[in-house]
């Protein structure tokens, strides 16, 4: 099997890159902003940049969509860069996708749900209520519409490896290793189901293996809100110095709206692969801390 992923210096797309590669696959990761040692530079924007890898020559199977704009409330002030990023540069792997006859894999997220009656199935109506959840879900729906091998996995809430470390566990982790003071304020009542992006990076493959199409959530077996989960992180580290201040959504006013109930049922995946097992938080930090014992 042959994959292109876009966005593959990213904390979902790097995953992907390895685990795929260590699975024997002929995989091929672009970055955009991010350099990394193992990915080619790729431009979805302008697919007739000069510098951009030729998808067309390198004719993958799949063509892997991870790259777009995460940053939640940037996105609620920054709409026309929203779409751009999201929607226009999905739009685009599209078009290369049909000349191609190749499918296509979309992260997409609970987002797509306004969060007043989650956990969430796959056939749950969808109500996005900020711009990141819009334009995640038009390009959601251009993917399912447009290609016939199209494969839409909606996550939430992830952590794990990443050479930047940007995600909220890896940022704990590392202010804790640094001896540093955090201060955290943090929702009590955004509830959602954490996931490993090793663990997506696996069921992914698992999926593209066997021709699997359509609409997957993929969420950890906890169904936890922000202060849990730095709870968790915290837990692991008995010295660390910090205030952890819970607030409510209210109160912490943030730009875009924010669904409170998201996270995923995940019955369909499990259904079908029954003896796949999420990581937890717990045993992820664990697991980083056990690399600094020699």
């Amino acid at each position: 099997m042959k994959v292109f992923i876009s966005g593959a210096s990213g904390l979902v797309g790097s995953n992907c890159l390895k685990h795929f590669t260590e699975m024997g696959w002929e995989a091929i990761g672009s970055y955009y902003s991010f350099q990394t040692d193992d990915t080619v530079f790729y431009d979805s924007l302008l697919p007739d940049h000069p510098e951009n890898f030729n998808i067309l020559e390198f004719a993958p199977d799949y063509i892997i969509h991870c790259g777009a704009l995460t940053h939640v409330d940037y996105c609620e002030t920054h709409e026309e860069e929203s779409f751009e990023k999201t929607v226009q540069s999905t739009i685009n792997l599209i078009k290369i996708a049909n000349q191609l006859g190749a499918g296509m894999v979309y992260l997409s997220t609970d987002y797509v749900f306004d969060g007043k009656h989650g956990p969430y199935s796959e056939t749950d109506p969808v109500c996005p209520i900020s711009v990141y959840a819009h334009h995640k879900l038009q390009a959601e729906k251009l993917v399912l519409k447009d290609i016939p091998n199209a494969l839409v996995l909606r996550v939430t809430n992830v952590y794990g490896n990443e050479l930047r470390g940007k995600n909220f566990v890896a940022r704990i982790i590392d202010q804790c290793q640094k001896h540093e003071k955090l201060t955290l304020k943090l929702p009590v009542d955004q509830y959602a189901s954490p996931a490993n992006a090793w663990d997506i990076a696996r069921a992914m493959f698992l999926l593209l293996r066997d021709g699997k199409k359509g609409i997957y959530n993929i969420g950890g077996s906890e169904y936890i809100n922000r202060v849990e989960l730095a709870k968790i992180v915290l837990s692991n580290f008995p010295n660390a110095q910090y205030d952890l201040i819970p607030l409510t959504t209210e109160v912490l006013n943030q730009p875009a709206k924010r669904p409170l109930l998201g996270g995923f049922k995940t019955t369909k995946f499990h259904t079908e692969y029954p003896d796949f097992v999420f990581c937890t938080v717990d045993s992820y930090v664990k697991e980083v801390l056990s690399r600094e014992v020699i």
